[in-house]
């Protein structure tokens, strides 16, 4: 790991020089697929593959990319894999329904999501960060915190609760990010029989120890369902108009969501909806640490912002440098670090030089924003986090498909915005209390289960900041 100034090379996988052996490609996948790909894989704009009988087509071309997520989505459905994986958790939740159960979903929940109302959660977002790092003064000088992926992921879970469902999550666990921890390891990796493309029923050894959180975490939906059908026919007038009155009001036999459907889609946003941005968080805040010059940066810049007073809604656009740390963080660990597509019927796409790519019925299509956004060929010392490429006037220069950080097409993230103003206020508020620092001596590794990971925690470094304005 190397450092300078403006950057720090940030640690990951080393390309593989040598294509692994069949045993060896199992046995990566089951652990951490983040260290599969070879040197082709940063180097080529496409790589026609084999993976266990089944052709793949790894696609790093910006070209390519819109090509199937965007001008010919409709020739592409979810691949096999990824629903063996997710669906037995999600089920026909917004990230794994498909056809007319994902249109009606998408429909439903739009309204919420859009760029103006997100927006209008700025206050709410605002105010549970500050009732987080209010109970974090409890650490005291040079606290030394195990895991900041894990208080991370509390804080995005009360920012959720707050924002879209008004705090009226039925939850009355301890250990909230333990659970998360729990199913992701349990649930959201690979199983041996999804390697072998085996049936839904076949039971994945793998998984079995994750079936009693997940019904842990089925409960805790059903009683949140409860609770405010309740609240909704005895005192309508005083419900909340948020997400989760939006999708029971928008069920019904008249093309609305079913029953199962709402509960799927309050599953996927309370256990997963906010880990994104809770992995993203935390590795920002670690890499960050390692370049105390853009570190302090940020802290100038929360600390003006917010002795002149402005919103919280204002943030996302006044405080340049945080949002570029985020957002170099999101290149670095993209919290979804691949994208898998299967091919319908025949297509053929052309690139600038006359190549085609003949891509038959079936084949599965990788887009891994995890190469990607390590590439060779689209970035500058793309192992370096270097939060400068993301100030304006050179934000612009990143080519749209590139840079895929929330996916792109019919399916890119309903929750772009909302997260990308949660971070930036989270970051604000914590940042303005506390300076985050690294544990000399502690080995961190990236790993892939449903998320971009730290393989055994996040240690980091808790200082008080003295003094610092308040928000108002």
């Amino acid at each position: 790991m190397t450092q300078s100034a403006e950057s720090f090379e940030a640690p990951a996988p080393i390309p593989r020089t040598v294509p692994p052996s069949r045993l060896t490609i199992i046995r990566t996948v089951l652990n951490n697929p983040l260290e599969l790909w070879g040197e082709p894989s940063y180097t080529l704009p496409w790589i026609d593959v084999s993976f266990f009988g089944e052709r793949t087509l790894i696609a790093n071309d910006p070209g390519l990319i819109r090509h199937v997520l965007v001008d010919n989505a409709s020739n592409y459905r979810m691949a096999t894999i990824r629903q063996l994986i997710l669906r037995p958790i999600l089920r026909d939740g917004l990230l794994t329904a498909e056809g007319d159960v994902w249109k009606r979903s998408r429909k439903a929940m739009a309204p919420v999501f859009t760029p103006r109302h997100a927006r209008g959660f700025a206050r709410q977002m605002l105010a549970s960060s500050e009732a987080f790092v209010d109970r974090y003064r409890s650490i005291g000088s040079d606290g030394e915190i195990r895991d900041m992926a894990v208080h991370m992921t509390e804080l995005t879970f009360e920012i959720l609760s707050e924002t879209l469902f008004s705090g009226d999550i039925a939850t009355a666990t301890d250990d909230f990010a333990g659970d998360v921890e729990s199913l992701l390891h349990r649930m959201g990796r690979v199983d041996p029989m999804d390697l072998l493309r085996a049936p839904a029923w076949v039971p994945r050894l793998t998984r079995i120890g994750g079936q009693r959180v997940l019904s842990k975490f089925r409960a805790v939906v059903s009683d949140t369902i409860r609770m405010r059908q309740k609240r909704l026919e005895t005192d309508r007038a005083s419900a909340p108009d948020d997400f989760l009155t939006l999708l029971l009001e928008a069920g019904g036999p008249d093309g609305g969501l079913s029953m199962a459907e709402i509960e799927d889609n309050i599953l996927t946003f309370i256990g997963a909806g906010h880990e994104t941005t809770a992995r993203a968080l935390a590795w920002t805040l670690y890499c960050v640490a390692h370049l105390p010059q853009w570190r302090n940066a940020m802290e100038q810049e929360i600390d003006r912002v917010l002795a002149e007073d402005a919103p919280p809604v204002e943030w996302l656009d006044r405080m340049p440098h945080v949002r570029a740390a985020f957002e170099e963080a999101l290149r670095l660990y993209p919290p979804a670090p691949s994208i898998n597509r299967a091919a319908i019927e025949p297509d053929r796409w052309t690139d600038a030089d006359g190549k085609t790519v003949e891509i038959r019925p079936d084949t599965t299509i990788l887009v891994m924003p995890w190469t990607l956004h390590r590439h060779q060929l689209h970035w500058e010392h793309p192992r370096h986090f270097m939060p400068s490429r993301f100030m304006p006037g050179e934000r612009e220069k990143i080519g749209r498909f590139q840079y895929l950080p929330f996916g792109a097409g019919p399916r890119i993230c309903i929750g772009a915005t909302f997260a990308l103003q949660e971070a930036v206020i989270a970051l604000a508020v914590l940042m303005r209390d506390f300076r985050f620092e690294k544990v000399e001596g502690v080995p961190v590794w990236p790993v892939q289960k449903l998320t971009t990971q730290p393989l055994g925690g996040l240690p980091m470094r808790v200082v008080p900041r003295h003094p610092a304005p308040r928000a108002a």
